[in-house]
């Protein structure tokens, strides 16, 4: 009866182990299925800051390019008033030159220069 007692104790044993080790293996795939879960989460998070930090980019370039034609304009504006009071200064001094009321005393004038020496 002592050898029947040992073999069911060895068996037990035997059962108890192989459970351990099964269970152990099945922990250890279950773990091992979270990480990968936990990895896709986190390369998901990823691909989303990527997209998110490309179309903050695109829209800073958007918004780079929309002030540099902005500045242009603005450039562009300021040489045509620079011409527009160019040609009215000249108006200016050609209707004073025209006008027989308005004595001259400009020292580009060639006829106010005529009777000046140097």
């Amino acid at each position: 009866m002592t050898v029947a007692i040992v073999i069911i104790v060895v068996a037990v044993v035997v059962v108890v182990a192989i459970g351990a080790f099964v269970a152990s293996k099945r922990r250890s795939e279950a773990k091992q299925a979270e990480r990968r879960q936990e990895a896709r989460e986190t390369r998901d998070l990823a691909r989303a800051s990527e997209l998110e930090a490309d179309k903050q980019a695109a829209e800073a370039e958007e918004r780079a390019a929309r002030a540099k034609r902005e500045q242009l304009a603005a450039e562009e504006q300021q040489l045509a008033a620079a011409d527009h009071r160019s040609t009215a200064d000249d108006l200016h001094a050609r209707a004073d030159e025209i006008d027989p009321d308005v004595e001259t005393s400009d020292a580009s004038n060639p006829e106010a220069m005529e009777g000046r020496t140097s």
